[in-house]
C-alpha cells in the first residue's frame, strides 16, 4: 500500500508532467507567505459558499492529523479563516489549508509556519450560516478534488493525485526522477537540442 509520505520529496513538476492540467490547480491557488515548506497530505475537502465560513471552521476539528483541508469557495471578498482559526487548526496536527479563497491575519499565519495556499488576503470576515456535507467531492483552482486524494504543493504549484492512481503514479515519478539524477547536464543538453533541431526541420525551419 501506497504511503503518503513517499510523495513529500516528489516535486509537483514531476507530477504535473505525468497528470497533466486536469490535476494542477490554476496559478491563483499560490503560497500566501514565503519561502513555505512543502505542502503534502491527504484531502480533507470541504464546501463553502461564497461570504460564508462555518464548514471550514467545522472542519478544523474534524480533519485527522497531517491531512490537507482542501475548500471549494470562489468568493475573494470574505476570509475563510483567520489567525486563530489556523493557530487551532495547526495545533490539531491539519498540515495546511489550500482554498480556492482567501483568508486574513496572515502575518499570524507566518509566525506560526502554517502552510496556506489560496487566492489571496483579505482583512473582512465571512459570516456563519451555511450547513453542507464534508468529505464530498469539491472543485478548488480548478480541479476535482475527492476527499483522501494526495496532494502536493511547492513554490511551483498545487497538484492533485487521485486516489486511485497513487502507486501507479508514485512509481512513474520515482522512475522519472531516478532518470533524471542518472543524466547530467551535458547529456541533456544533447538530447534536447536534437529533439528541438527535428521538430523545426519537421515545421520548415531554416536558419
Amino acid at each position: 500500500m501506497t504511503d503518503i509520505t513517499d510523495f513529500q520529496d516528489i516535486p509537483t513538476t514531476t507530477l504535473a508532467d505525468l497528470l497533466g492540467h486536469a490535476q494542477v490547480m490554476d496559478l491563483g491557488i499560490r503560497a500566501l507567505w514565503n519561502p513555505m515548506p512543502r505542502l503534502v497530505g491527504p484531502a480533507f475537502t470541504v464546501r463553502c459558499p461564497p461570504g460564508d465560513n462555518l464548514m471550514l471552521h467545522a472542519a478544523i476539528y474534524r480533519a485527522e492529523p497531517d491531512s490537507v483541508i482542501v475548500v471549494e469557495s470562489g468568493d475573494v471578498e470574505n476570509a475563510l479563516a483567520g489567525g486563530n482559526v489556523c493557530a487551532v487548526a495547526q495545533g490539531r496536527g491539519v498540515a495546511g489549508f489550500v482554498v480556492d479563497g482567501v483568508i486574513r491575519d496572515l502575518g499570524e499565519v507566518r509566525a506560526d509556519g502554517f502552510p496556506v495556499f489560496g487566492r489571496g488576503v483579505v482583512p473582512i470576515p465571512g459570516v456563519k450560516k451555511a450547513v453542507l456535507p464534508l468529505n464530498e467531492r469539491v472543485r478548488c483552482g480548478g480541479v476535482a478534488v475527492d476527499a483522501g486524494d494526495v496532494v502536493v504543493a511547492d513554490e511551483d504549484g498545487v497538484v492533485v493525485v487521485p486516489g486511485a492512481r497513487q502507486a501507479e503514479v508514485l512509481a512513474g515519478a520515482l522512475a522519472r526522477l531516478d532518470q533524471e539524477a542518472g543524466e547530467s547536464l551535458d547529456e541533456w543538453e544533447a538530447a534536447h537540442r536534437a529533439r528541438v533541431e527535428e521538430l523545426l526541420r519537421a515545421g520548415g525551419f531554416e536558419g
